[in-house]
């Protein structure tokens, strides 16, 4: 975020607790180091808590009273650092408070991992509370699309609601299948080196910083427990259909789960009627400009792309979405250039 403000013009102010993690995210960002807490909140417009969700509301509460800023969050559950903040601030100083959560990073952490790319394109949900100062979330609103993100404001309570279906059982989905082949206990230990890049997607967020996510999931907690259920349910559905042999029922599960992660990835104007090619790529410098540029010569426009990159050996396999009517060109220009690509959906 400091990056991304940089490049809209914005001067930067930052302060962390360990002056070894400020240290990497000055010479990284070029913000300017603080002192303190204060030092960082007190001559600012707007301010950025990014802690642990334990830590956000009495933080929030320094920020406020620190000076005049519009103070915001990036903690992933809104409903309890909402109520957090309402419970110690005055409703005076509490009005400049608006909870946020931009949808995008990585499960690595850490101001090496750092990149103003991570918010480029990406849903910022801000989540007013009843006392919060409408002028304070419109000006909030244009800072988030200053630093090239999407606001969307919403309810607190229902943005909890959504985020554990779509970030936080996610992780604990990941995490679960990940711990299978962890223990003393794994049903085939040796099954892990038959793992390609499928499993290695599915469990790349079990990576993620345990400390950050058991916080987030016992703040979120009601949430990520009805997800779960739901999940659950469903898992048992197709178990069934599995042990009962109905073939024709999972068929059509697998056809409805591929359409709908087939237009994941696209962009809202075009999430209907999309095709996903898979093309072999050699791991070497240039190769993904040659495929780029062999689509934009034969006017093919990418959708979303994805590499995954071979444990084996130096390749990898490029996922390429594209409109469904233009697959066809897509193929053929590839094809021309040497690739091999291959239709998935």
């Amino acid at each position: 975020m400091a990056m991304a403000a940089a490049r809209a013009g914005h001067a930067v102010t930052g302060f962390d607790r360990d002056p070894g993690v400020l240290a990497v995210a000055v010479e990284r960002s070029s913000l300017r180091p603080a002192d303190s807490l204060g030092d960082c909140a007190g001559g600012s417009d707007v301010v950025v808590v990014c802690t642990p969700i334990e830590a956000i509301a009495p933080i929030v509460v320094d920020c406020l009273e620190a000076g005049s800023a519009l103070v915001t969050d990036v903690g992933s559950v809104k409903g309890k650092v909402v109520v957090e903040v309402e419970t110690r601030e005055s409703s005076t100083e509490r009005r400049r408070f608006i909870g946020g959560h931009p949808m995008g990073g990585s499960e690595r952490g850490g101001p090496e991992s750092a990149s103003a790319s991570l918010v480029e394109g990406i849903a910022w949900v801000l989540t007013p509370a009843p006392w919060t100062d409408p002028d304070a979330t419109a000006t909030l609103v244009e800072f988030v699309r200053e630093l090239g993100a999407h606001p969307i404001v919403m309810d607190p309570d229902r943005h909890d609601a959504m985020v554990a279906l779509v970030s936080h059982l996610p992780q604990v989905a990941s995490s679960v299948l990940m711990e299978m082949f962890a223990t003393d206990e794994a049903p085939e230990p040796d099954a892990l080196a038959l793992a390609g890049s499928g499993f290695r997607d599915v469990t790349r967020l079990a990576g993620s910083d345990p400390e950050l996510w058991s916080g987030i999931l016992e703040a979120n907690r009601d949430a990520v427990v009805a997800a779960i259920d739901m999940f659950v349910e469903r898992l048992q559905a197709v178990r069934k259909g599995i042990a009962d042999e109905r073939t024709q029922e999972v068929r059509e599960l697998l056809v409805d789960a591929r359409r709908a992660r087939a237009a994941l990835g696209a962009k809202p104007q075009v999430r209907a009627n999309v095709a996903v090619l898979q093309i072999p790529v050699p791991d070497r410098p240039g190769v993904l400009a040659e495929l780029t540029s062999a689509l934009g010569a034969g006017d093919v426009n990418i959708e979303d792309l994805q590499i995954v990159h071979s444990p084996w050996g130096p390749s990898g396999v490029v996922h390429l979405t594209v409109l469904a009517d233009r697959a066809d060109a897509a193929g053929a220009v590839l094809a021309e250039r040497g690739f091999q690509p291959f239709r998935v959906a």
